[in-house]
């Protein structure tokens, strides 16, 4: 009897030492097909990649024929050119780069007689400079010029009706900018084949927001502008955060993404009509992308996700119902048939089938900018609603108001 039971154990022990044998086999095996998996992905990536070089070169010509035209002498400095980027990033921004090139030697370089009374060079120079910056390419344009006249663009403005007088003299030079982005946006004085034509720069933007980039621009008065181009590595694959609002799945880059906050509703607070939380003694910002919070003391101590996101520079923060994970997503392009917003900038599915939207953060924070400048009194949200429930939304405002 005593034998048959010291026969289980070691037929016990046998199949534990076995089934531990196989595990560490198999994870093994993953280990290993993980890698394989990693270095193929490399290797696909890698071919996809060229140096800005490529696109670079056709710059001297472009800078030679300018200055000629415009009657100036200016130089052109080239680095960064062996910095790589995706080869489809690289053919689409290659008619906005021309246009800031063209714009710099025509618009921001000083005429001889100008420089030489400012007590510059006489000849003038405009910078081509690429570079990596976490996962996302730098491309700057910069000319020693005289710069953005800040409060004549801020006249232009108000003068084409984009804003008032008195909402304009509260906008600081960032701000004021931006407006050199609008459609039709020109401070020329005259109209020639270089500037004052009122198109461009708007075109700049929406490749860039196209791209799911961002470009800024920093102007010093009589010292020179620069316009910073941030462009993601590669428009195929990304690492993306995944997070739901009213029940459907979101993803944004998570490189755009600074830290995540837990916060309450009742540290939300309203400043003139947005939304604002202080966090670490500093206030952001923030968009709520569902449904506003209804009155009450159990809405107020409902607790929320703020993802902390950084565009052009600036921290914004985004109100979701609840975060779902990292992912690496393989972006699949939407036509215009298939969504009608400029809020989601492409898709992915995953593994288990479930399809999850991109969201486009340049878009998501212009809607932000626009409904901030309206002053329509309301707390913008619902962005990511349909158009029924918004409706359906501003309905119940209205009711509740009246």
């Amino acid at each position: 009897m005593s034998a048959a039971i010291d026969w289980r154990a070691e037929a016990s022990r046998l199949t534990i030492r076995d089934r531990a044998f196989i595990d560490g086999k198999f994870v093994d095996a993953m280990g290993f097909q993980a890698r394989v998996l990693n270095d193929l992905q490399r290797s696909v990536m890698k071919i996809r990649m060229v140096p800005v070089e490529q696109l670079f070169r056709r710059f001297p010509r472009v800078v030679r024929d300018v200055a000629r035209q415009c009657g100036k002498d200016v130089s052109l400095v080239i680095t960064g050119e062996n910095t790589d980027l995706d080869k489809s990033i690289l053919d689409t921004i290659a008619e906005p780069l021309t246009h800031l090139v063209r714009n710099a030697v025509g618009h921001g370089i000083e005429s001889t007689a100008m420089r030489t009374a400012a007590g510059k060079p006489v000849q003038g120079t405009i910078r081509l400079n690429a570079y990596h910056q976490a996962n996302q390419v730098i491309v700057e344009v910069s000319d020693d010029g005289h710069g953005i006249d800040v409060e004549r663009v801020r006249a232009k403005a108000v003068e084409q009706g984009l804003i008032s007088s008195e909402e304009a003299a509260r906008l600081n030079e960032t701000e004021v900018l931006r407006f050199i982005f609008q459609p039709g946006f020109s401070t020329a004085q005259e109209v020639t084949e270089v500037s004052g034509r009122g198109v461009g720069m708007d075109v700049v933007q929406s490749v860039l927001q196209r791209l799911k980039g961002t470009v800024d621009v920093d102007s010093r008065p009589g010292l020179g502008t620069t316009f910073r181009l941030r462009l993601p590595l590669t428009l195929a694959i990304i690492k993306a955060l995944l997070f739901r609002v009213e029940q459907r799945l979101y993803a944004i880059p998570l490189n755009a993404v600074v830290e995540i906050a837990r916060s309450v509703e009742s540290e939300v607070h309203q400043v003139d009509h947005y939304e604002v939380l202080t966090l670490r003694n500093e206030v952001l910002p923030l968009v709520r992308l569902g449904r506003p919070v209804a009155f009450g003391s159990e809405a107020t101590a409902k607790k929320l996700f703020v993802l902390v996101i950084t565009v052009a520079e600036r921290k914004f923060g985004l109100i979701v119902d609840s975060l779902e994970g990292e992912e690496e997503l393989v972006i699949k392009a939407l036509d215009d048939h298939a969504i009608s917003t400029d809020l989601v900038s492409g898709a992915s599915i995953m593994g288990d089938g479930r399809v999850v939207l991109i969201l486009n953060l340049a878009a998501v924070i212009e809607h932000f900018a626009r409904s901030r400048s309206a002053g329509t009194g309301s707390v913008l949200s619902g962005l990511l609603l349909s158009h029924a429930d918004r409706a359906r939304m501003s309905q119940s405002a209205a009711g509740g108001h009246a």
